[in-house]
């Protein structure tokens, strides 16, 4: 048994993590110490094999020491699912968080943590919460929608899910927003408004027991996030408490090697990079930096040994890979997170679910045909197959009823004459969004300084001169920041002849974010959201259009009107400032209506609330209860949302925040009190001195979405609850 396993023991015994962690740094060289602190693969080496031959196919490891039998952090990227190998791709998770179930988030994150470890990997990077401020971010697909209890809940649950199998990191440790100027771009804001907007959803997954935070690339207040002691020390450690570890972004994550481990930076990700040309040479310089890397070493050893005294014991076959449990599942989960924006009725009824009785379906659109999973950075899943949308209505309707077109506007329009319906499939792929590197980035002068010497290397000096920088570590991804937020013409005239040849058209959008939709949605009869939806995609959207599986997904963010009601975006800017006003909370404040507001999906069945009963009162937890009615004539699910209006304070706070929420499935006729877990958190402010209550009392509501007035409330004194 070696010394780390004995240490494990230990620790499973009830042993004290760190006090095992600094006796196994005792048993290090200096050079086994310093070798915790970056990656083991040596920094030409490794991005040689990136740039040629693709992203994290095998764990990028950091910090092994073999002669102690300490694994190292072997890492593995997400969210989609596992980026190691050949995984299942589920949807993305701004689609995840459209289901507003944590519970199937956990199950999520249950295969994703098997998949990994039967992969070889034990270091989950892919726990993505950052608040999408504008939905031209090129990176939205990845994160949970714009509230950030919303992401906070999403994040803690793939945490709880993946946490068996594998230790967990959130990112983009913070204010990250910006895709384009990621590597540029300084961030400014107010403490007040960092600590209540875009900080609660980190502080939530790090109070669950993540193990590991991921700086941002961008700067904060003037200083670069993996190297910010205020970020990194100040609020994480000192103020949330945070006994897990802080990891630098891929390469370009830091700019000074002292300066981030001063910080309290754990580890530079994922080569040996900065920190092993410039840290031997600076603590000959300043001894008492010693004392930092032996901080930072007895983290890093800290997290893994409490990972693998919780670990399971039993390892998961190759076999649990793209499995056949997983594939349902990420069916199941695809299904749940499509919304039905719009279902108007044509001669009588309504256009979906379609009749599973009709003889002819038109399918037209091109992406109608295209495995799209989502951008082609770095939570790209390389699965062995996707359904696509023609295919899933193949499988379930049968080929001879399924006819097909592409995006030309007249033959697309004359095969959908011939049918009994119409489905267009339109919106965006990895060239129009996503994660954005190209070959100009790698070699930004202010990049180019943070490599190390080539020591004579030909392949690395001729990427240096640009030779060798073809395809990129996002694998040639021409996404980025979107550059429009409506559908290109092309496709707004394929959806017009479409409907002009069958009133019973649905159109069905692909896509990451908000798509504002007023030049063509009046004149379509069903509109649906269906993301980019993963491995099986096209199963969970015949499941959804032919009525299998109720439409229940439910928007988790706004979608407005016109451009004019977001957030001004820049996507070059090099300085930005970010205010407490974006989504539904500025549609709220400019007294605007949403064309979608946040929560806002229709069903093939009805409900009602009723009777909002204030049960528990915990501090910054209640419970209220609900009762549901499913006053429809078939089975159906709704999510039953909870929004409070604060009565009284200094109108810093939303006119209507999101407390809480649940999902409920309910048979036809069926009706029960359901208990709403709801968050006091939101109708706080922060000071200097700590938190106080944001208002004097709350009017809570519930709904179902944000512009819902129409359900049953209760007051709640916010000032007695909060009071210590």
């Amino acid at each position: 048994m070696s010394a780390f396993d004995e240490a494990v023991a230990r620790v499973r015994d009830g042993g004290d993590a760190a006090q095992e962690a600094r006796a196994l740094v005792e048993l290090l060289t200096a050079e086994e110490r310093l070798s915790l602190l970056d990656g083991d693969e040596p920094f030409w080496r490794g991005m040689r094999t990136m740039v040629t031959e693709g992203y994290n196919h095998t764990p990028y490891v950091h910090g092994a020491v073999p002669r102690l039998g300490v694994p190292g952090l072997r890492f593995g990227d997400g969210p989609r699912g596992v980026v190691l190998g050949n995984a299942t791709a589920f949807p993305v998770a701004m689609a995840r968080g459209a289901t507003w179930d944590p519970a199937l988030e956990e199950q999520v994150g249950t295969a994703i943590g098997l998949e990994l470890r039967a992969l070889g990997g034990n270091f989950f990077g892919g726990i993505c919460i950052n608040l999408p401020r504008h939905p031209a971010w090129g990176r939205i697909q990845e994160t949970y929608g714009e509230d950030p209890l919303l992401l906070g809940d999403f994040g803690a649950a793939l945490h709880r899910g993946v946490a068996p199998n594998a230790m967990t990191t959130v990112k983009h440790y913070a204010l990250n927003s910006m895709e384009n100027a990621r590597f540029t771009v300084d961030v400014t804001v107010d403490e007040d408004v960092l600590h209540e907007v875009y900080l609660p959803h980190f502080r939530r997954v790090v109070g669950e027991g993540a193990d590991a935070v991921m700086t941002a690339y961008n700067s904060v207040n003037g200083e670069w996030a993996g190297q910010n002691r205020r970020l990194i020390t100040g609020i994480l450690r000192e103020e949330w408490g945070f006994r897990g570890i802080a990891v630098s972004d891929f390469i370009w994550g830091l700019r000074d090697a002292v300066a981030s481990l001063v910080a309290g930076l754990d580890v530079e990700e994922p080569f040996a990079e900065q920190r092993a040309l410039a840290l031997p040479a600076a603590l000959e310089e300043r001894p008492e930096l010693r004392q930092d890397v032996e901080a930072a070493a007895v983290r890093i050893l800290a997290v893994q040994l409490r990972f693998a005294a919780r670990q399971v014991a039993d390892e998961p076959g190759a076999g649990v890979v793209f499995s056949d449990a997983h594939r349902a599942l990420a069916r199941e989960a695809a299904a749940r997170s499509m919304v039905l924006l719009a279902n108007e009725p044509v001669e009588g009824r309504p256009v979906l679910p379609l009749d599973r009785g009709l003889t002819r379906l038109a399918v037209v659109g091109a992406l109608a045909a295209q495995p799209n999973t989502g951008d082609n950075g770095s939570s790209d899943v390389r699965t062995p197959a996707v359904v696509t949308p023609l295919e899933g209505l193949r499988d379930t309707l049968g080929a001879d009823r399924v006819v097909s077109a592409g995006d030309d506007p007249q033959e697309a329009a004359r095969v959908a004459a011939e049918a009994d319906a119409a489905v267009v499939v339109v919106g965006y792929t990895a060239a129009d969004e996503g994660e954005f590197i190209d070959a100009g980035a790698f070699l930004a002068p202010d990049l180019v300084a943070t490599y190390p010497p080539t020591d004579g290397d030909a392949w690395a000096e001729d990427f240096l001169a640009g030779g060798s920088t073809e395809g990129g570590i996002s694998g040639g991804s021409a996404g980025g920041d979107r550059t429009r937020l409506r559908l290109p013409a092309a496709q707004v005239e394929l959806i017009r002849a479409v409907v002009a040849a069958n009133p019973r058209t649905v159109v069905v959008i692909v896509a990451a974010g908000a798509v504002i939709t007023e030049e063509w949605r009046h004149d379509v009869p069903a509109v649906l959201l269906a993301w980019y939806a993963g491995s099986e995609g096209g199963h969970a959207l015949a499941d959804v259009l032919l009525g299998a599986v109720d439409a229940s997904g439910r928007l988790p963010f706004s979608v407005p009107t016109s451009e004019e009601h977001l957030p001004a975006f820049d996507a070059t800017a090099t300085a930005v400032t970010y205010d407490r006003w974006f989504g539904q909370r500025l549609l709220d404040r400019l007294g605007v209506p949403a064309a979608f507001p946040l929560g806002f999906g229709l069903s093939y069945s009805s409900s009602v609330f009723r009777d909002l009963a204030i049960g528990r009162v915990d501090g910054e937890t209640a419970e209220v209860t609900v009762q549901v009615a499913n006053t429809g004539d078939r089975d159906g699910r709704t999510v039953v949302q909870v929004y409070g209006d604060p009565q009284g304070g200094d109108g810093a706070l939303p006119a209507r925040c999101l407390l809480g929420w649940a999902s409920v499935a309910l048979a036809a006729g069926e009706q029960r009190e359901v208990a709403v877990p709801v968050s006091l958190r939101p109708l706080q402010r922060w000071t200097p001195e700590g938190w106080v209550p944001g208002c004097d009392a709350v009017l809570l509501r519930a709904a179902a979405h944000a512009a819902d007035e129409s359900g049953p409330t209760a007051v709640l004194d916010v000032v007695g609850a909060l009071r210590p």
